[in-house]
């Protein structure tokens, strides 16, 4: 059973590059063309696959809907606790997670420092926009014209000496952090506080969300923050993982 079930999952890829004819995906499963037929019979009675008039097959349309409810019912945020929580233990600073709504970016998810200094955030509070590091990686993932658009309509509060004065500031600020792929304020919004961020990325490739550790200067220097860059990326990448299904829970059972 676990074959046949393993044969018929790997007919989707194969669709997945093109309309295939019965005999392409026989020879793609190296099985006799009436197991293919069989196979796909089956899937097509589930609507995971199509037969054109052309008797290719193709994904089918069940396939899409099934996917686009379990991207609705993905709740980034319990998927990602874990993993802030892991990268608090080790680091001891704050974390925090952001997701981009409707023109403003939010903080979904904190968890606070073991330091007795605690930073002011909190969940569902939006961010300075112009200068917090989870806010670039998220608008700096957005399509050109909608980056020039949603610079030129921001204001820019100048909060510290780093602040980012202007659209063009931002706008170039952004294209490094797209070119990079994290970012930084180092003192942008508060002048004593530093905080470095990564992207989390669906399946396909866009930026869903942003993470970060951010620690006052009191704790950490901006230096020595910066160093936690590789840890913080790659958790970052570990809840994209799991987000995007590129990489599996381990099974506990």
């Amino acid at each position: 059973m676990s074959q046949t079930v393993d044969r018929a999952l790997s007919i989707l890829p194969l669709l997945a590059e093109g309309p295939a004819d019965l005999g392409q995906v026989a020879d793609r499963l190296g099985v006799h063309k009436s197991t293919a037929l069989r196979l796909l019979r089956t899937l097509h009675e589930h609507g995971l696959v199509y037969r054109q008039s052309d008797q290719r097959y193709r994904l089918g349309a069940r396939l899409f809907a099934l996917a686009q409810e379990a991207m609705e019912n993905l709740d980034i945020r319990e998927i990602a606790h874990p993993h802030l929580v892991r990268l608090n233990e080790s680091c001891g600073h704050t974390v925090h997670l952001a997701v981009h709504e409707e023109g403003e970016v939010l903080y979904i998810d904190k968890v606070d420092s073991r330091y007795p200094v605690r930073m002011y955030s909190r969940i569902g509070k939006p961010v300075a926009i112009t200068v917090a590091a989870v806010a670039k990686l998220l608008l700096a993932d957005l399509p050109e014209p909608e980056r020039r658009a949603l610079a030129e309509k921001l204001d820019y509060p100048l909060y510290t000496p780093r602040s980012t004065p202007n659209a063009a500031a931002f706008l170039k600020e952004l294209a490094t952090v797209r070119e990079q792929g994290w970012a930084a304020d180092l003192g942008g919004h508060e002048e004593s506080i530093n905080c470095v961020a990564a992207p989390v990325r669906g399946a396909d490739g866009r930026v869903v969300a942003a993470m970060s550790v951010s620690a006052p200067n009191v704790v950490v220097s901006a230096e020595e923050l910066l160093t936690l860059l590789p840890l913080v990326r790659r958790t970052a990448d570990a809840i994209s993982g799991e987000y995007s299904g590129r990489t599996p829970v381990k099974d506990t059972v």
